[in-house]
């Protein structure tokens, strides 16, 4: 593999797993985030993770931050593994996004001074350049300078994801990990955050991690698609392949979940029900297969390989060549 081949951020088998203790004496069992997930972050792309709450998507954004070691597994950057690099010249190249402009930013601190602290933390110029800074930063998402001496309190929740955006650029980062950037957000601001984080990547070349639950959102955006369910990828490829043609059952539930504007249809159901399957003690087999329509026994006894081909990855028994699925569908059917 060339250099140029080599992927921004790369996730090599990882698994995360927490120790949860279950009431005051209760024993404390093991929960799995994240279970041999593999994933690559190339330069120029928009690659959208979406799965439903609590399938692993945050913890999969705090391992590339940093913020938290995998279990097992290997997270690289540029081909080198993340400990083998400076954490400050690391957050130089990758920077977040959070979910809520609110709480990630903090209250007592001015406009000026919440955008000007990455520069203050990695000593870069000195006052009068960092105000510069600052100002252009403030001028490319949108806000006027007036705001500088504002507090977050006082910004319109927009405001504040702009002010976000602002503080993660100011640094100039080649990787910007956008966990959840706009579900905090009435829909029409949404659509401006949204058309905002598309210039911002043409004009800075930037590279995109965008995390949701919403594919309206992430169809949006994003070039390349993965699909997580319960700390997996069960289906990667291009954003265009995914929405034309989905393979797994789980992501056509997911794009069957999208709303409309035509006021006619109803509010669309996607035959999953509400229960999140427990990940303290997740389904056999295929993790899916309890709330899968297409489910066969074997997919209740087998954990399905990932199948790579031409269209991407996806992960299920349908698509695998060897595996004869037509009798279980028709026995299953029958």
């Amino acid at each position: 593999m060339s250099d140029t081949d080599t992927p921004f951020l790369e996730l090599r088998n990882v698994t995360k797993t927490y120790k949860i203790k279950q009431g005051l004496f209760g024993e404390t069992k093991s929960l799995t985030a994240l279970k041999d997930l593999s994933l690559k972050l190339n330069k120029g792309d928009v690659l959208g993770l979406v799965g439903e709450s609590g399938c692993g998507k945050s913890t999969l954004a705090k391992i590339l931050l940093g913020l938290e070691a995998p279990t097992s597994g290997q997270v690289l950057v540029d081909g080198t593994p993340i400990g083998g690099h400076d954490r400050l010249a690391l957050a130089r190249r990758i920077q977040p996004i959070f979910q809520d402009p609110y709480s990630s930013l903090n209250p007592r601190k001015t406009i000026q001074d919440l955008i000007a602290l990455p520069l203050r933390v990695h000593n870069v110029g000195d006052e009068a350049s960092r105000t510069k800074a600052v100002r252009e930063i403030l001028d490319v998402v949108g806000l006027p300078s007036r705001v500088l001496t504002n507090y977050p309190s006082q910004m319109s929740g927009g405001q504040r994801q702009r002010v976000a955006i602002a503080r993660a650029l100011v640094m100039r980062p080649q990787i910007v990990i956008c966990d959840e950037p706009t579900s905090a957000l009435d829909v029409s601001v949404q659509s401006q955050i949204l058309n905002l984080l598309g210039d911002l990547r043409r004009e800075f070349g930037l590279t995109y991690l965008f995390i949701s639950h919403d594919l309206a959102v992430v169809e949006h955006l994003a070039t390349q698609v993965a699909v997580m369910y319960l700390g997996r990828i069960v289906e990667e490829t291009s954003a265009a392949a995914l929405f034309d043609h989905a393979r797994h059952p789980y992501s056509q539930a997911l794009l069957k979940s999208v709303l409309t504007p035509d006021p006619e249809l109803e509010v669309p159901d996607t035959q999953l029900g509400m229960a999140y399957p427990n990940p303290i003690e997740p389904p056999s087999g295929c993790h899916f297969h309890p709330r899968c329509p297409m489910a066969t026994p074997e997919c209740s006894a087998i954990v399905p390989r990932p199948i790579t081909d031409d269209l991407g990855l996806v992960e299920c028994h349908l698509h695998d060549p060897d595996v004869d699925m037509s009798r279980n569908l028709q026995e299953a059917s029958s």
